[in-house]
């Protein structure tokens, strides 16, 4: 299996209510066809609107690898140790697992 067949999501608890979802995969692009691209990002996103988005150091068969990554920032997200930035995401995005 792929970050190709399906993204991660983990959807993670404001601490004053509400929630985002913590998206990982192979964003849409227009210009090149889904199987060709190598990107793999990380978004939160709430309801149809992406709040953040980063790329990451992570290929699309690094399925686990992105289930950790969106783990980690669910955690920091409900912790309250997160900013909904994209700043905030890059050492997330940045860091080999």
């Amino acid at each position: 299996m792929s970050l190709r067949a399906a993204p991660i999501v983990e959807h993670a608890s404001l601490p004053d209510g509400g929630g985002v979802a913590v998206w990982v995969g192979i964003p849409d692009d227009s210009y090149v066809a889904h199987s060709e691209l190598t990107t793999v990002d990380l978004q939160l996103r709430e309801g149809g609107e992406v709040l953040a988005t980063v790329t990451t150091v992570l290929d699309p068969n690094q399925e686990s690898e992105a289930r950790e990554l969106a783990r980690e920032v669910r955690a920091a997200i409900e912790a309250g140790e997160l900013a909904l930035t994209a700043e905030a995401l890059e050492p997330f995005a940045d860091r080999l697992r």
